[in-house]
This record gives structure tokens, sequence and C-alpha cells, in this order.
């Protein structure tokens, strides 16, 4: 029905870059909010950063300054700029998309498949 699909993760050192990719497909009607979560080994999921289909911003203190979050509505996908990047920084990143379908009345959450962000100290 819907998919949404990660791409860009990796393996880089301390202070690099990289950028992840989400693009949402499927029976999409509208798409609300677009965010990217990230989970740590032994750790709860947090939300990283978010944006509205206005393209209005929020991002965790810890990553303030380093990531920038944007969205292409017309290809309903969402990227995450990830700069100066630190060790602690790795974990598992999740793309997030309030989208309304098709087949539903109102908007639900879908997830993407998870996409690994490794930093070497």
């Amino acid at each position: 029905q819907v998919q949404l699909v990660e791409s860009g993760g990796g393996l880089v050192q301390t202070g690099g870059s990289l950028r992840l990719s989400c693009a949402a497909s499927g029976s999409i009607v509208s798409v609300s909010d677009m965010g990217w979560y990230r989970q740590a080994p032994g750790k709860q999921r947090e939300l990283v950063a978010g944006i509205t289909s206005a393209g209005s911003t929020n991002y965790a203190d810890s990553v303030k300054g380093r990531f920038t979050i944007s969205r292409d509505n017309a290809k309903n996908t969402v990227f995450l700029q990830m700069s100066s990047l630190k060790p602690e920084d790795t974990a598992v990143y999740y793309c997030n998309a309030r989208i309304l379908t098709t087949t539903a009345g109102w908007f639900n959450d879908y997830w993407g498949q998870g996409a690994q962000v490794t930093v070497s100290s």
C-alpha cells in the first residue's frame, strides 16, 4: 500500500558527513509531517528532526547546528543532511511520515526499514 524506502547510510569517520534519503510511494493522497528518528543499541528510539508539509522544522538539541532536514513535496521525499558527525550519532536511522492513502479516511504513520549510520572515532 505505502512504502518508505531509505538510502544513504554507511560508515564515516568522526567529523564526516552523510546524507540520508527516504522516498514514500504507493497509494498516497497527501503527506503531512515527516521526520527522522534513531535508535542506538540498548536505547529507546528518539526523534532527531521533523519537518511539516509547510517546511517548518524542529531538531533534537543534540543535533542542532549539525543536521539539516529538508523535503521534496513533489517527490514525497525527506532528506537528512548530517555533518560534523560524532561517534554518539551511531544508530539505526528511521524515517517516518504521516500519510493519507486512497483507502484510509485519516492520516496514519509509516516507517522506513532503517539505515545504519556508524561513526568511527
